[in-house]
C-alpha cells in the first residue's frame, strides 16, 4: 500500500515540477493556434479547454492503461514506482512535446514532422510504419469491445459479428465527420464515465488496501523484482512493452496532433498534453492496484495470459455485479474511443502526405476507403485464426513503442535546432530506443509466447547492442537538429497561415 501511495504522490508532484520545467523549455506564447489561424471546419476547429482535456484523455487512454497494467502488474509491486517515474519523465514529456511541436507546425501529424526534420525518405518510411501500427490498432480495438459485448449477451457468435460490424461502421462515420460533430460531443460523456468508474474502483480498494503489495526496501528485494514475472519475462524490455499507455505510448504521438488542431491557446498545452498523461498514470495505478489485489486473493489468476479475462475477473471480484457490468460497459466505450480516432489519424496522415484537400466529404471518403478494405480483411483473419488476436497485439505493442522512440527523437532534434535544453527529451528517447531495440533483438518464439518469429539473441547481448545503437540514434538526432539550425531557409516552427485583414 505504501509503494502505491508513493507512486501517486510522484505523479502529482511531477505535474507541478517536471511539467513546469518542460513548459519553460518550450515557452508557449500568444501566437494564433491552427484552429484560429487556419480553421477548416473539419479538423482545425477551436474547442474549449475542458472539452480538449477530455478529448485528449480519451484519445490516449482507451483500454491501454487498463489492459496493459492488468498484465504488467505480474512483474510485482515495482510497477507502482516504474509507472509514475516513467510517466513523469518519459510519457508525459513525450505527449507534451508531440502536441506542442504539432501546434507550432499548423497541427501537422507525426509523419509530416518526421519528414520535415529527418528528410523525405525517413518520412516516407515512417508514414508506412505509422499506418501499419494504426491498422493493427483499429482491428484490435474493434475486436476488444465486440468480444466484451458478446460475453455480456446471449447468442455469442451472432452478437460478436453484429458488434464488429456496428463498431467498425461507427469508426468509418466518425472518421469522416468534422471532429466537433461526433467526437467532440460524445467524448466528454465517455471521459466522465471513465473517471466515474475509476473512482468507484478506488473506493472499492479501500477495505482491501492492505492486500496491495509493497516493494521490499532492500537491495535483494528490488533485484528480485526484476525476475518476479511468473513466466520469467525480463522486466527490461517486457514491462515497458506491456504497460504501454500507462508509462509511454507512441500511439499518443499520433493522437496529440488531433487536439493540437483544436486547442485555443498554446498555454493550455501543459494541462491538456502533460496533465492528461498524468491523469492516465493515476488511472493506470488504480487498475494496477485492483489487479494486484486479485492476484493476492487468487494466485491462480496469475496464470491467465489474456488481459481482458484478468480485467473481467478483477472487476467482478472487487465490485457488486451491477457495478461490474457498468465497468465492462465503460471498457467497451474506452476501446471504441481508441479505434475511432486511430482511423481518423490514418486518414489525416495519409491526406497530409499526399497533399489531399480534406474539406470535401468526397475526398475524405476516398482517402479512408482503402484502409476500410484492409481492416475488413484483418478482422476476418483475426477472428478465424485461433492466434490472430495475440499476433496482432504483439506486433502493435512493438510498433507502438518504436513510434514513441521516433517521436522523442523528433522532439530532441527540434530542441537542438532551437538551441534549447534537449536533454529533457534525449534521456527518455535513449531509454525507449533501448527498450525497442532490445525487444527486437531478443524476442523470438522461444522467448515470448505468441511471437511467430524473431532474432532471438541472448538477453545480455541484446542489452549491449541496444545501448550502443540507442545512444547513436539520439546523437544523430541532436546533430541533425543542430545542422538544420544553420540552414538559413529552415524554420523549426512553421506557423499556420494568418487570416487576411
Amino acid at each position: 500500500m505504501i509503494t502505491f501511495l508513493i507512486g501517486i504522490l510522484i505523479l502529482i508532484i511531477g505535474y507541478f515540477t517536471w511539467g513546469k520545467i518542460a513548459e519553460k523549455i518550450f515557452v508557449p506564447d500568444d501566437r494564433l493556434t491552427p484552429a484560429y489561424a487556419n480553421g477548416d471546419g473539419v479538423e482545425r476547429v477551436p474547442l474549449s479547454s475542458k472539452r480538449n482535456m477530455m478529448l485528449q484523455l480519451l484519445n490516449i487512454a482507451g483500454m491501454g492503461p487498463i489492459v496493459g497494467v492488468a498484465l504488467g502488474i505480474k512483474f510485482g509491486p515495482i510497477v507502482f514506482l516504474l509507472i509514475p517515474i516513467g510517466n513523469v519523465i518519459g510519457g508525459a514529456i513525450h505527449d507534451y512535446f508531440a502536441g506542442m511541436i504539432s501546434i507550432r507546425n499548423n497541427g501537422a501529424d507525426l509523419p509530416t514532422l518526421i519528414k520535415k526534420f529527418f528528410g523525405r525518405f525517413a518520412g516516407g518510411i515512417f508514414v508506412v510504419f505509422v499506418s501499419v501500427a494504426l491498422l493493427l490498432l483499429v482491428t484490435t480495438f474493434t475486436n476488444i469491445p465486440a468480444n466484451f459485448i458478446a460475453n455480456l449477451l446471449p447468442f455469442g457468435t451472432a452478437v460478436l459479428v453484429i458488434s464488429i460490424i456496428g463498431i467498425f461502421a461507427y469508426y468509418i462515420i466518425s472518421s469522416i465527420f468534422p471532429i466537433d460533430k461526433i467526437i467532440g460531443r460524445i467524448y466528454p460523456f465517455f471521459g466522465s464515465l471513465l473517471i466515474l468508474i475509476t473512482i468507484i474502483v478506488c473506493i472499492a480498494l479501500i477495505p482491501q488496501a492492505g492486500l496491495i503489495p509493497d516493494l521490499p526496501l532492500s537491495a535483494e528485494g528490488i533485484l528480485a523484482s526484476f525476475t518476479a514475472h511468473p513466466e520469467g519475462q525480463p522486466i527490461l524490455p517486457m514491462l515497458f512493452i506491456t504497460i504501454a499507455c500507462g508509462i509511454m505510448s507512441g500511439f499518443h504521438a499520433t493522437q496529440s496532433p488531433v487536439v493540437a488542431k483544436t486547442i485555443r491557446h498554446e498555454k493550455e498545452g501543459r494541462r491538456i498534453f502533460y496533465g492528461m498523461m498524468i491523469v492516465e498514470g493515476v488511472i493506470a495505478m488504480i487498475w494496477a492496484a485492483a489487479t494486484s489485489i486479485l492476484f493476492t486473493i487468487n494466485p491462480e489468476t496469475l496464470s491467465i495470459s489474456n488481459g481482458n479475462t484478468i480485467l473481467t475477473t478483477a472487476v467482478f471480484t472487487l465490485l457488486p455485479y451491477f457495478l461490474g457490468v457498468l465497468a465492462i460497459i465503460v471498457f467497451i466505450f474506452l476501446a471504441i474511443t481508441s479505434g475511432d480516432t486511430a482511423l481518423r489519424v490514418l486518414r489525416t496522415t495519409t491526406a497530409e502526405f499526399l497533399h489531399s484537400d480534406q474539406t470535401k466529404v468526397r475526398n475524405r471518403v476516398l482517402t479512408v476507403l482503402p484502409f476500410v478494405v484492409i481492416i475488413c480483411g484483418l478482422l476476418i483473419w483475426s477472428n478465424l485464426s485461433p492466434t490472430g488476436y495475440s499476433v496482432l497485439w504483439n506486433y502493435f505493442a512493438c510498433f507502438n513503442q518504436i513510434i514513441a522512440s521516433c517521436a522523442l527523437l523528433l522532439a530532441t532534434a527540434y530542441l537542438a535546432c532551437k538551441a534549447k535544453p534537449w536533454i529533457i527529451t534525449a534521456v527518455p528517447a535513449v531509454f525507449m530506443s533501448f527498450i525497442c531495440l532490445t525487444y527486437l533483438l531478443w524476442s523470438s518464439p522461444e522467448h515470448i509466447a505468441g511471437v511467430p518469429f524473431g532474432i532471438g539473441l541472448p538477453l545480455e547481448v541484446s542489452y549491449v547492442i541496444s545501448v550502443i545503437l540507442a545512444v547513436i540514434l539520439c546523437a544523430g538526432a541532436v546533430i541533425c537538429g543542430r545542422r538544420l539550425s544553420k540552414k538559413s531557409d529552415f524554420e523549426p516552427d512553421c506557423p499556420a497561415k494568418y487570416p487576411e485583414e
